[in-house]
């Protein structure tokens, strides 16, 4: 069982003062926070991309190839690179060369996008959105199996025998598919027998277990080994001592953030009703001490087969130090709880 981080490096305005930090000031401090999770022992960290004010990483190879250097374990990966809106080529070119700076620990986690903005900043047609996606996954498979690749399709110019350098470390150079739970991403992801991330971010965790049932199914079917694709999930949450605590630094800046977001989508107020609820033992929030959070996990791996878990945090700005903390809580208390029981539970169920 991995347990790591994700985050869009936002800069909302901070809830209670309204004062908005720099893209520069953010990126550091996201910088900072990786370093911290390999030290405390975490297994990945991801970094999402956005084209917009509120977010400061519109690249996350560069971001996290320059905490590279300063880790030595922790895998570093996107969450997600937008591949419909980006050049299979460069996208392989930039993790790629994180891979070799990193001696083999990058990854690339594709997806669709939940956010639109760098679709008419790269000049695509969100009437494609879906046909785009198809085309350049293709392409960004085929260039990480061959040095050299001829390539056509519509939304690109050919390729012609030409290679892409430089080459990775890791070859394969991991590929997953993040799915914000469309059945059809899941079936898709299982029959090229790619890794699947869920962002689980709202109502029951249970509720995505079909999904899971269904890309392995896919997978099965066209004959991959199930038992070597990991299933991830990426879920907003937040660590402090105790559980009313981290409720109460978690709440403003998620309430802000979600509040804003709804406005833009059409959704209703985000309350603390709502926060509550979902940070409840059957909710997609993972919020308290290290022991409840640990316990969500935990239920989680056994429920639904998540075998990789990304706490997202923060959710909207908070101060960096609290961050931090949630980090130290994670990597030292949280997963040696969770890896430990999944451990014993796994061993038991084998010999059962």
């Amino acid at each position: 069982m991995e347990i790591g981080i994700s985050t869009f490096v936002e800069t909302t305005p901070d809830a209670k003062t309204g004062e908005v930090i720099s893209h520069a000031q953010r990126l550091r401090e996201v910088v900072e926070e990786i370093i911290l999770a390999d030290q405390v022992g975490l297994d990945v960290f991801g970094v999402g991309e956005h084209h917009r004010e509120d977010f400061a990483a519109s690249n996350p190879a560069i971001v996290l190839a320059a905490a590279a250097p300063q880790t030595k374990r922790i895998r570093l990966t996107s969450a997600v690179t937008v591949l419909s809106s980006a050049d299979p080529v460069r996208v392989f070119q930039d993790f790629a060369a994180l891979d070799g700076i990193s001696n083999g620990r990058a990854e690339i986690m594709a997806g669709r996008g939940s956010f639109i903005e760098s679709f008419p900043l790269f000049g695509y047609d969100l009437n494609d959105y879906d046909e785009l996606f198809e085309e350049k996954l293709e392409l960004l498979l085929q260039i990480r199996e061959s040095e050299k690749i001829t390539w056509r399709g519509g939304h690109r110019p050919a390729i012609q025998n030409l290679g892409v350098y430089p080459r990775p470390v890791q070859e394969p150079l991991p590929v997953w598919i993040g799915s914000g739970g469309n059945s059809q991403s899941v079936i898709r992801a299982g029959f090229l027998g790619l890794p699947l991330v869920l962002a689980i971010i709202g109502g029951s965790p249970l509720q995505f277990k079909p999904l899971v049932d269904l890309y392995k199914r896919a997978a099965e079917k066209a004959g991959h080994d199930v038992s070597k694709l990991p299933v991830a999930s990426h879920s907003h949450g937040f660590i402090a001592e105790d559980t009313e605590t981290a409720a109460d630094q978690f709440f403003p800046s998620t309430q802000h953030v979600m509040n804003k977001l709804g406005k833009e989508r059409g959704w209703g107020p985000y309350t603390r009703s709502s926060f509550d609820a979902a940070r409840s033992f059957e909710g997609a929030l993972y919020v308290g001490d290290s022991d409840t959070v640990a316990e969500k996990i935990i239920h989680l791996r056994k429920n639904v087969g998540i075998t990789r878990f990304m706490l997202h945090v923060p959710v909207g700005s908070m101060p960096h130090h609290e961050v931090m903390k949630a980090i130290e809580l994670l990597g030292k208390e949280v997963a040696p709880k969770v890896r430990k029981e999944v451990a014993k539970w796994e061993t038991e169920s084998k010999e059962q």
